[in-house]
Formats: C-alpha cells, sequence, structure tokens
C-alpha cells in the first residue's frame, strides 16, 4: 500500500468516475486504474462496484475511505511541520547563558530575534560558564554564552568570540568610595572585602586570577550567590563586588579600572560534533549580526566592543 495510491482512491471515491478522478490528480486514467487495482490486490478486496456505468464503493471501499484520508490528511501535516520548521516558522532553541548577560546584552538580541521569528520556541537556562559547558557537552543545552572558555584542540566544543566586556567596581551608593580616584587598579582590591560569586562562574576566576598576578589573594566578605545576591550584600554593605559593565547599575556606585583595565570576552559555544537544530543555527547567526550591526552604528553598550 503507498501513499500515492491512497490518493488516487480517494480522487475515485470523491468523484466517483475514473476519467474525472484521473484529471483530478494529473495522472493518465490507464496509470490511475493500474494503481488501483493494485492497491486492491494488496488488500485482499474490491473497493469499487463497477455496473450500468455506476461507480460505488464495496464494504471494503467504504472501511478505507476514511482511514485513507486520515492517513493523507497525517501526511501532509507533517509535510507542513517540517516545512514550517525549515523555513523557520517553528522549532525550539535551548539557550545557556550567565546572570550577568541575562540582565545585560541578552535581552536585546533576543528580543530582535523573537520579532523575526516568532514561533520558535526559546528555553533559557542560567547557570555559571563552567556549568554550561557541561551541560552543553552533555547535550542539555543546543548554544550556549559562555566566558573566557580555555579549551584545548580535543575539546568537545566549539567557540565563537561575540563581544569583550568591562568589568568594573559596584559599591553602596551611600558609602564611600572604594578609591578617592575616579579610576581604581587591580592592586586596590588588596585587603578590601568582596562579595563572591559562587564556584563555576566565570568572574569569580577571572577576580582571583588577577589578584594573584597582582601578588596578593582575594579577600572574600560573603562567597557563593548569584548575580542578584551578589548586588544585594554590596548595597548591604557587605563587601564590593567586581561586575560587567553591561548590567545596569543605578543604586549602586560605579568604577571603572584604569587601563589595561579587567575584561572577559562572551563566547558562543556549540558541540564539536554535533551540528545544532536549525533554529539554533539561526540564532547563533542572529547574534553575531546584531552585534556586528551595533558596533557599525555605534549603539554598541557602553564597555563593550567586538573581540579583535
Amino acid at each position: 500500500m503507498q501513499l500515492q495510491q491512497l490518493a488516487y482512491f480517494v480522487a475515485v471515491a470523491d468523484q466517483r468516475h475514473f476519467t474525472k478522478a484521473a484529471a483530478q490528480a494529473g495522472v493518465a486514467q490507464p496509470s490511475l486504474s493500474q494503481q488501483i487495482k493494485a492497491l486492491e490486490r494488496d488488500l485482499g478486496a474490491p473497493l469499487f462496484q463497477r455496473a450500468r456505468g455506476n461507480l460505488t464503493l464495496t464494504d471494503a471501499g467504504e472501511a478505507l475511505l476514511p482511514i485513507a484520508r486520515r492517513i493523507l490528511a497525517d501526511t501532509e501535516n507533517a509535510r507542513r511541520a517540517v516545512l514550517e520548521v525549515a523555513v523557520l516558522g517553528r522549532g525550539r532553541v535551548r539557550l545557556g547563558a550567565t546572570p550577568s548577560l541575562c540582565t545585560g546584552l541578552l535581552p536585546s538580541m533576543l528580543g530582535a530575534f523573537r520579532a523575526e521569528h516568532p514561533g520558535i520556541e526559546l528555553i533559557l537556562h542560567e547557570s555559571g560558564s563552567r556549568d554550561l559547558q557541561r551541560e552543553l557537552t552533555e547535550g542539555a543545552l543546543d548554544l550556549a554564552l559562555v566566558i573566557d572558555a580555555r579549551l584545548g584542540d580535543d575539546d568537545p566544543l566549539q567557540i565563537v568570540p561575540l563581544v569583550t566586556e568591562d568589568l568594573v567596581v559596584v559599591s553602596p551608593l551611600d558609602g564611600p568610595p572604594p578609591v578617592e580616584a575616579p579610576e581604581m587598579t587591580v592592586a586596590d582590591l588588596e585587603g578590601r572585602p568582596l562579595v563572591m560569586f559562587r564556584d563555576g562562574y566565570d568572574l569569580r576566576e577571572t577576580v582571583v586570577d588577577a589578584c594573584r598576578g597582582a601578588g596578593f589573594e582575594a579577600t572574600f566578605a560573603i562567597e557563593g550567590g548569584e548575580l542578584d545576591a551578589v548586588l544585594q550584600f554590596v548595597r548591604a554593605g557587605l563587601g564590593i563586588a567586581v561586575v560587567p559593565s553591561t548590567v545596569g547599575y543605578d543604586r549602586f556606585r560605579v568604577t571603572p579600572f584604569s587601563a589595561p583595565g579587567l575584561a572577559r570576552t562572551v563566547l558562543l559555544a556549540r558541540r564539536r560534533d554535533l551540528e545544532p537544530p536549525r533554529a539554533a543555527r539561526a540564532l547563533g547567526r542572529h547574534m553575531l549580526d546584531f552585534l556586528a550591526r551595533a558596533a557599525a552604528t555605534n549603539t554598541l553598550p557602553p564597555g563593550t566592543r567586538l573581540p579583535a
């Protein structure tokens, strides 16, 4: 039994005439008749009664007709579903990103993508960069925005640099500034209580490494929080924190680092051995194009730039 045979059968059942059914199906009448006979042989029963110029369905034909219609309808629905995915009318992307990116860069990029592809479902998972890399490797994500990933030639992930963000220091707005100057250095962090992110966050590793590079160990006032918790602890006066410049800090004092400063590179990561779904590939291209257009029109957020 073939789909084309079922389509011919339904056409004959609707027209009650072989010649008219053949014209409707766009096939020669002898070919249609041969396919109907082949279908009857496969099923082991005649489907039509031919008497005195009248064409009627047999009991077997009456039983087959609703089933054939359903099969053809389901086939058309399947074709349309695949076509919609192929033209990005539908689809799903499982995207991982750090909390600071979800607050800073990501909303505008995803908003523009959603406007272009409203039928694509976006599933966002927030976590630290190291956790996101692991989940991406395990297949729990299609794409991830990670920070300064240190990958070897045999690493299962493939990365593309997206944008570089400057890091700044935030402190309570109603408290004393961390330094008297408008800018500070990494050395100025020595001995100061820092509100620190939990393990698995790139910002933690960046700050700790920078302090060690300046010859001292970072001092933690409290550690283990996510971005929102870190900011609340800073507002409560527990300490200062090093954070990305792209997050809004209206209720904080923001102090930049003097040159060469501290910065981080945001990377788009995917599995090397598995092609992402079409919708995920479209989102990746959109992010690159979005940032390129923003750079060309000088509308990148302050403190960001395209990677060299």
